[in-house]
């Protein structure tokens, strides 16, 4: 099982160390570069870091990952790039960009969500694969199919990975057209949630936005929805993160399995609980976003998970009206914290 980890600025030395050491299963590191758009919150802001500091923080980081032979995928996967999209003046700017980059770091795959810039990075740099966005939804052959010309590869879309039908489907498809298949196992996005893209543009704007006189402020449907503990099982039926217990169930699906790991607080934890496929806490500290705060002060607890739970799940019919195991998982598992489990910090 090949993992691919998010990068993120941190004074914590750990990081980059537990990447290096474990480089026989974690092949790629993935990372946004500087002011360029990206699918999350600009993560040199996100750590109130000195900018400069921050800048040369994350050159010596790459540095560090290439001298190691460990792959780089840069991101360029904003879900809008405004009244730049299609001008000259972007382009430009981003292919100076990649010149620089591909000539200082291990870069090999650029993942992005928007069609044009695959098109000119398959059209100037074509020794770059290229992968659509987990943001774009890919989640069948036909929706592969209309972008076989775009991408070498593809983030399967979130609400398909309890779902081993559909996904043998696309890795049958990925087989014989040449192309890759990857998940995002770790996604605390709630499936089919109808706010996804009107949020993925307000990140894509954050600094436009964060410079205006503002009247709302708004941080995520989700997180409205589990304001009411009636909804919390939401996190069990209608989530799809994968479990690092049952990681193991999708050998041989997938080419990749990512890693959100560029806004919790301790990447360290996320990275140890799947390369070990174990995890002692809330199953919710894992995911991104972590949706720990809105349980009021109880966990999901991962290791009171039944065994079945991962194979349930993935090959359930999905006719809810007639089932409950979900609603039992979670009676089991939804508790008190328990002072003697874990702590983040002594699992890292």
């Amino acid at each position: 099982m090949s993992f691919i980890v998010g990068y993120k600025i941190t004074e914590d030395p750990r990081f980059i160390s537990y990447i290096c050491d474990h480089k026989d299963k974690i092949s790629e590191v993935y990372f946004s570069w500087r002011s360029m758009k990206n699918g999350r919150n600009d993560q040199l802001k996100s750590e109130d870091l000195n900018p400069l500091w921050a800048e040369k923080m994350q050159e010596e980081d790459l540095k560090k990952l290439s001298s190691e032979g460990i792959s780089l995928n840069l991101l360029l996967n904003g879900n809008c790039y405004g009244a730049e999209s299609q001008s000259r003046s972007f382009f430009t700017e981003l292919g100076n960009t990649i010149d620089y980059l591909t000539g200082c770091y291990s870069i090999t795959s650029v993942t992005s969500s928007s069609l044009l810039i695959a098109k000119f990075i398959k059209e100037n740099f074509p020794s770059l694969s290229l992968r659509a966005s987990v943001n774009i939804g890919v989640g069948t052959p036909e929706a592969a199919d209309y972008l076989k010309e775009y991408f070498d590869g593809f983030y399967l879309k979130r609400e398909f990975n309890r779902n081993f039908d559909a996904i043998k489907k696309m890795r049958s498809y990925c087989d014989d057209a040449g192309k890759k298949l990857y998940m995002l196992a770790n996604s605390g996005c709630f499936s089919d949630c109808p706010a996804r893209t009107y949020h993925d543009n307000l990140v894509s704007h954050e600094k436009e936005i964060s410079a205006m006189d503002n009247a709302y402020n708004f941080e995520g449907l989700c997180h409205e929805y589990l304001t009411d503990k009636k909804n919390f099982l939401t996190l069990i039926k209608d989530s799809n993160y994968v479990r690092p217990e049952d990681i193991h169930l999708y050998d041989g699906l997938f080419d990749g399995i990512k890693l959100a790991t560029r806004q919790n607080p301790f990447p360290v934890r996320i990275m140890h609980a799947y390369l070990t496929g174990r995890y002692y806490g809330s199953v919710t500290e894992l995911t991104e976003p972590d949706h720990t705060a809105s349980l009021k002060g109880k966990i999901l607890d991962n290791s009171a998970f039944p065994d079945d739970f991962g194979k349930t799940v993935a090959s359930c019919s999905k006719n809810c009206s007639e089932c409950n195991y979900c609603e039992n998982v979670l009676n089991k598992v939804l508790t008190e914290r328990n002072p003697d489990i874990l702590t983040v910090e002594s699992q890292d």
